[in-house]
């Protein structure tokens, strides 16, 4: 399995859709860069965001997670509150090979500023919106800027085929349009 480099990349996102939409190059004049990078892709947050709240005081339960610890915004900079987190998916759209597993790192502009972005793998055959959570780790309120970077995705190709892929396991997260709270 090895990390794969930015022709790569550009290749398997024109002839195979795997993300839309695409960036050729890297957009960095005034925003927080996204694109294609060396061995990646920087990807972006849509201004779709749920913001976490406790106004109910809620259990945070996995099992039985309560869609009113969340408020919906949307907007162009969305505020997160102090030592809280918000909700939200990407601009781009991916479909994965299903010889590719990726693993997705926040971007250090965030960061350095206490903004923890973490989101698992995307699987071989895996499709959809991302769902990113993005995490306030300071006692002072926080701005994310939408349809600029946060985050970026490192593909993998493995030399062998997996035997069983997200699409064959019917994965509970498979073709999200939108922001996708816990499921079971």
């Amino acid at each position: 399995m090895g990390l794969k480099p930015d022709h790569w990349i550009r290749k398997m996102a024109q002839e195979h859709r795997m993300i839309e939409p695409y960036e050729p190059g890297q957009v960095r004049q005034g925003v927080i860069s996204y694109g294609v990078s060396s061995y990646g892709y920087d990807i972006r947050v849509a201004n779709e965001f749920k913001i976490f709240t406790n106004v109910f005081s809620a259990v945070v339960d996995p099992k039985n997670f309560d869609p009113k610890s969340m408020v919906d915004f949307e907007g162009d900079v969305c505020i997160i509150p102090p030592n809280s987190f918000v909700l939200a998916r990407t601009v781009e759209y991916f479909r994965i090979p299903r010889r590719v597993l990726t693993v997705c790192l926040g971007k250090s502009s965030y960061a350095r500023c206490g903004l923890i972005v973490n989101v698992t793998p995307f699987e071989p055959e895996w499709e959809g919106f991302v769902t990113l959570e993005i995490s306030n780790t300071t006692p002072l309120p926080a701005k994310v800027y939408a349809n600029e970077g946060i985050a970026q995705v490192l593909f993998f190709e493995a030399d062998d085929v997996c035997e069983t892929s997200y699409a064959d396991r019917k994965g509970k997260y498979q073709k999200q349009e939108t922001i996708v709270l816990p499921k079971l």
